[in-house]
């Protein structure tokens, strides 16, 4: 029971960190209608950017979220505005090429600034507390703090759609573009949000893998298909179903473990996706794949 238990805990702190992932590549998904294949190495770069930010201020690790988050925005805005608008009306495989090259521009990049070796935020051994009421559990005070502030985000995005007149644009724009474009919704501003968003979220969650594991240039792109399984999973194109997808598949990719290797974890994402696009192809939440 004790183990079950423990990989309840890691399942949710990686499930938290799969959240933040897929709901930007969700968010991207219902508003410009491509699969945004550079957002793995957009979270792979928001852990590098957040690194360099606490190594030259002296910082502890969890400022690297603010910094990781804010720079991540700034950039997925930049990368929007100078290839992907010029693109946008294109047919949407088109857009999933260029996402894909970008993909590989951006971890050749981190490779070329910060180097192939693996990094961390801090040294030493953390020491884990030990829940006697809980059998003896072992939880990490960096894995609450992950789970507690990607609850604190998913809050926010929740708000921002649900009480903002962006948000309730956005939700409009990915129910039906054509009608939200002829109610005067302003498309181009609603994108601009919505890359803002997604970067944001891509930063924190590279920022969350890299405190629960390390930094590494592929860490973000080996982080892809589980991201991609939970957009899929909740219903591509939806938030909230992304919120549930990522929670779902980090429980079931370290359950899985009690049954098979470690190292076969993708596999158990993989399955998972396939599973869906078989059985229910519009997800949990009826996307609009």
């Amino acid at each position: 029971m004790t183990d079950i238990l423990q990989l309840l805990i890691y399942g949710l702190v990686l499930g938290s960190v799969l959240t933040m992932g897929a709901i930007g590549v969700s968010m991207i998904f219902g508003i410009l209608r491509f699969a945004h294949f550079a957002h793995g190495d957009f979270m792979t770069l928001g852990a590098y950017l957040g690194l360099s930010f606490i190594s030259a201020f002296g910082l502890s690790s969890w400022w690297a979220l603010p910094a990781a988050m804010v720079g991540m925005a700034v950039i997925a805005v930049f990368i929007d505005q100078v290839l992907y608008r010029r693109i946008r009306r294109t047919q949407p495989v088109i857009l999933l090429i260029a996402s894909f090259g970008m993909a590989l521009i951006l971890r050749s990049l981190v490779q070329l600034i910060w180097g192939s070796d693996n990094q961390t935020y801090t040294s030493g051994i953390q020491f884990p507390w030990r829940l006697d009421w809980l059998g003896g559990m072992r939880l990490k005070p960096d894995h609450l703090w992950i789970m507690l502030i990607s609850l604190g985000l998913v809050a926010g995005v929740h708000l921002f759609l649900t009480r903002t007149r962006l948000g309730k644009a956005m939700r409009a724009m990915s129910d039906n573009m054509d009608l939200a474009l002829v109610s005067g919704i302003p498309a181009e501003r609603v994108i601009m949000v919505t890359w803002v968003i997604g970067g944001a979220l891509a930063g924190a969650a590279g920022v969350f893998l890299g405190i629960d594991t390390r930094l590494h240039p592929v860490m973000g792109w080996t982080a892809l298909l589980p991201v991609f399984a939970a957009a899929i999973l909740g219903g591509i194109g939806r938030p909230y179903g992304a919120i549930a997808g990522g929670m779902i598949i980090g429980v079931s990719m370290e359950m899985s473990t009690l049954l098979i290797p470690a190292a076969y974890k993708p596999a158990v994402a993989f399955a998972i996706m396939v599973g869906m696009l078989i059985l229910r192809p519009q997800g949990i939440f009826k996307g609009t794949v």
